[in-house]
């Protein structure tokens, strides 16, 4: 059985209906920060579940209500979300982590390094930098009691 996770970031206030439609069908969604209005999360929570960070633009007493980085597990699966890349101070593979969601940059990225998964969904909010309006959907199995995970 599959688990499909939605991962978006950098909205900036911007709630795109194309983006909500596209991520209409997932189970969880994951908002790698600069998320820019409460909004944008209300929305969200609509579709499902959210696991969202604020990022470096979210500021105002609203923005006190998410930390600046989460661990969550998903369909037996260990992520860990951060705004920027960067500020990584967590040792992935000592934390049992699978899979790191970033955002910051604005550019979809998503590459594995030694079995981690690294996924940058891009900015589904206001366009910047000529780059395109993106985010990401991640299909996973669910991971079961039988099933070992990396070492």
């Amino acid at each position: 059985m599959t688990f499909t996770i939605g991962i978006i970031s950098d909205t900036h206030g911007l709630p795109r209906p194309e983006a909500l439609r596209m991520l209409a069908h997932v189970d969880p969604i994951i908002h790698g920060g600069d998320i820019g209005d409460p909004e944008i999360i209300t929305a969200l929570r609509r579709i499902a579940p959210v696991t969202a960070i604020r990022g470096n633009a979210d500021t105002g007493d609203w923005a006190t209500e998410f930390a600046e980085t989460e661990f969550v597990r998903l369909a037996g699966r260990l992520f860990y979300v951060l705004h920027d890349l960067n500020t990584l101070q967590v040792d992935p593979i000592a934390e049992g982590i699978d899979v790191i969601v970033s955002g910051h940059s604005h550019v979809p990225k998503i590459n594995t390094v030694d079995g981690l998964l690294y996924v940058n969904p891009g900015s589904a909010g206001r366009r910047r930098f000529k780059l395109p309006i993106t985010l990401a959907t991640l299909e996973i199995a669910r991971r079961t009691e039988t099933d070992h995970p990396r070492s």
